[in-house]
């Protein structure tokens, strides 16, 4: 069975371990990459717009007779081949959304933590002891633990209740916090260390193996 090391300020090292289902679970490619796909999508937007001829101002006025002048024909001066007409097949609103089934979201999560636990980048984080703020314990935490020369962005991933782990963390270079409703698979494969609070890693493990760990 796998282990992480457990960060605490108050407590002597130890080790927590890590569910087989959810942390030892082999890389599948395709579904990561299906996952990262989705979730990317999901963040897009989807407001540019542009306007048709039908809804450009103006042109109402035929811009010259018929015939006789020696020039083309024109209907309007808002046709799309007039400055400042309109665009033709220009973007419009929409989603970029696509339906991904829970069972390859979930094999697609445990590849990511998997990943992370395989290479030996994820630790547990005793957020319990933060009674207040404090960014200089939460970097000390974080310099004991990572390689000095390791460049990569850490994520902390923590509960919702966890306010002053979060606070304590959020100001440091290449950290980023999240709570475990919101992390997502890119976030977890675009980080190059792990730091979850025990709260977050029973989340985690649970959305993992849909609660069958």
């Amino acid at each position: 069975m796998l282990d992480a090391p457990v960060l605490s300020l108050n407590a002597a090292a130890k080790k927590a371990k890590l569910s087989e289902s959810a942390f030892e679970a082999g890389f599948h490619g395709p579904l990561v990459h299906q996952g990262v796909r989705a979730e990317q999508a999901a963040r897009r937007r989807g407001t540019a717009a542009t306007k048709t001829r039908g809804m450009v101002s103006g042109g109402g006025a035929k811009p010259w007779r018929q015939k006789g002048t020696g020039r083309a024909r024109a209907g309007s001066s808002r046709s799309p081949l007039w400055t400042g007409g309109g665009i033709v097949f220009g973007p419009q609103p929409r989603s970029y959304t696509f339906k991904v089934n829970r069972k390859e979201q979930r094999a697609a999560l445990r590849s990511a933590l998997s990943l992370h636990a395989g290479r030996g980048s994820i630790a547990v984080l005793d957020a319990s002891a933060f009674a207040a703020p404090k960014t200089k314990d939460a970097l000390a935490l974080l310099d004991g633990w990572r390689s000095p020369a390791e460049h990569g962005q850490t994520l902390v991933v923590l509960d919702g209740s966890e306010r002053e782990a979060a606070l304590s963390f959020r100001n440091i270079k290449r950290v980023a916090v999240l709570t475990h409703e919101n992390v997502g698979i890119t976030d977890i494969v675009g980080a190059a260390s792990l730091l979850v609070s025990e709260s977050a890693l029973t989340a985690l493990t649970d959305r993992a193996t849909g609660g069958k760990a």
